[in-house]
């Protein structure tokens, strides 16, 4: 069964931060509230939490994951960002933007796109995210909380509790979240590609 914590949006309780932390550095698997959707989350490390993720989605091992980082200088120490790129990623974040760019030997190969050793990384805009990113110290490894066979993701917490209960370790919620997913970007070949459009302006990457 999944423990379920209630926290507030703008002022989540640190007790309840701490345990979910606890969780994940347990071997845990999370759904956590974002600056878009509702997003399933572990540690970059955990590989049962990464296989948990792919059964909960119905996903193959071609799916891009994203490391969800606290600030633009952890996501330097997992992706290398080109000069050409440097000021357009730093002035996205944090913000509504997962972009592709290549990883570097921090980031374990079972993450990586098989062809192009490329990795997703973001940083949200939003306050709970950022208390449990603090908190933890680390990247999480994740994905958006979509199900297979639906268009958008759940936006209640209790609804997720009620539906991944027994799939799930703990669920962090703070009121009701979007069902509009990241702006998708790929930098890696330097000029950017969108390849999905969503909550993140992506007229400030179109060549």
């Amino acid at each position: 069964m999944a423990r379920y914590f209630d926290v507030h949006p703008d002022n989540p309780q640190p007790r309840a931060i701490s345990q979910v932390v606890a969780t994940l550095r347990e071997g845990g698997l999370i759904a956590y509230p974002t600056d878009s959707c509702f997003a399933l989350g572990c540690l970059v490390g955990n590989r049962d939490g990464l296989e948990r993720i792919r059964a909960i989605r119905g996903l193959d091992d071609k799916h891009h994951f994203t490391l969800v980082c606290r600030d633009f200088a952890q996501v330097g120490q997992f992706v290398h960002i080109s000069n050409a790129v440097f000021r357009s990623v730093k002035a996205a974040i944090p913000g509504s933007y997962t972009f592709i760019l290549p990883a570097t030997r921090e980031v374990p190969k079972r993450l990586l796109h098989p062809r192009k050793k490329t990795v997703g990384v973001r940083v949200p805009a939003h306050t709970v995210t950022q208390a449990l990113l603090a908190e933890l110290g680390e990247p999480l490894l994740s994905t958006t909380l979509l199900l297979p066979g639906e268009d958008e993701a759940p936006v209640q917490g209790w609804e997720i509790k009620e539906r991944l209960d027994h799939q799930l370790d703990a669920v962090l919620d703070a009121g009701e979240c979007g069902v509009v997913p990241t702006t998708v970007i790929d930098l890696s070949e330097d000029v950017p590609e969108v390849l999905r459009v969503g909550a993140g302006d992506p007229s400030r990457f179109e060549v």
